[in-house]
């Protein structure tokens, strides 16, 4: 079996009882650690009103991030395209495009990324999400090569041609990439339930476009690594309390880990977090590795995207160090001496 590449997305996870700061903290020191083991790409997910997520102002903290790495592709998984205006956002990834060079990537998601109240206070309305077609076209217009007659371009951000990506876990996406021949990103880590049928629709209609000659596949996954199983096992538990909070509709930072779920969710509770979370590879490195591979054997991704979004940010670092030793990845391991 061939290597692919590994990338990793992050939420800037702050843990119950620190602050924002701590927690943006954690997330250059997670980037500067990926880059260190040679990952590709480094992206981080645009969230609203979540107390647990520092990651709102993606593009702010993308810029942050890159001005503490070096090599490491750094991007938005994604921005919520109906939250913005096209232009805005050009401008905003031509910035950066013009801060760190061509390490940058746009992707972009349909979904609100929050709550109806939280749309309303972006000055949003639900049917924006409509307009997410016509709005992907007229960001590439803006970010691309043909806007110097335009009465309006995106300085900066016109001529830059940042690489976009279409970010979905529905055929809605899978078609639109596959139409527009954009790469596609499948969101596996929490809503895998159509993952065989979005990402085949996405390879039997892709027409070859300027952008790319071919399709380009990225699954995303929980990843969660300990010298010990159990140990990894545990500290999941932090990220299956989020989902079931979040589906209670409640708010909070990231929870502890606990030795026991049994008395924190009910049994349909259990079954949906299962369900959800199914795409997770959470354990040693002996126990996880057959299970990868008969992932990207089932599934033949052109990458990966895995994330850990848990309480304890030295169980995050200690996964990332073990990476190399599953021995399925392409890691091109990079100085870090920012």
């Amino acid at each position: 079996m061939s290597s692919i590449p590994l990338s990793f997305l992050d939420l800037a996870p702050v843990p119950e009882g620190e602050t924002t700061a701590q927690g943006v903290g954690y997330t250059v020191t997670m980037a500067q650690k990926a880059e260190a083991i040679g990952m590709n790409r480094f992206w981080m997910a645009e969230h609203h009103n979540m107390p647990g997520i520092a990651s709102a102002a993606t593009s702010v903290l993308l810029s942050h991030i890159g001005a503490k790495t070096n090599n490491i592709r750094i991007g938005s998984g994604g921005v919520m395209l109906p939250n913005h205006s096209p232009l805005v956002v050009a401008e905003q990834f031509g910035t950066l495009q013009a801060l760190y060079g061509d390490r940058i990537d746009l992707g972009l998601g349909r979904a609100p990324g929050t709550d109806g109240a939280t749309f309303q206070a972006l000055r949003r309305q639900m049917q924006d999400a409509e307009r997410f077609p016509q709005d992907v076209q007229e960001l590439l217009f803006f970010l691309g090569n043909d806007s110097d007659n335009s009465p309006v371009q995106a300085f900066p951000g016109a001529n830059t041609n940042v690489p976009i990506w279409i970010l979905g876990s529905s055929l809605f996406g899978a078609t639109l990439a596959a139409k527009l021949g954009l790469p596609y990103s499948f969101a596996s880590h929490f809503a895998p339930r159509m993952l065989n049928h979005a990402i085949s629709t996405y390879r039997e209609n892709f027409e070859p476009s300027q952008y790319l000659d071919k399709p380009y596949v990225m699954l995303a996954a929980n990843l969660l690594l300990a010298e010990d199983s159990a140990d990894a096992h545990y500290h999941f538990t932090s990220a299956q309390q989020s989902f079931v909070r979040l589906r209670r509709g409640e708010r909070g930072q990231i929870p502890k880990p606990v030795a026991s779920m049994d008395s924190i969710w009910s049994a349909p509770e259990k079954a949906m977090v299962d369900d959800a979370l199914s795409v997770s590879f959470i354990g040693s490195v002996s126990t996880v590795r057959p299970q990868v591979e008969s992932f990207i054997e089932q599934y033949q991704p052109d990458e990966l995207m895995v994330t850990a979004n848990i309480y304890d940010q030295q169980a995050r670092l200690n996964s990332l160090d073990l990476i190399p030793k599953l021995g399925v990845f392409q890691l091109q391991k990079q100085p870090v001496n920012k």
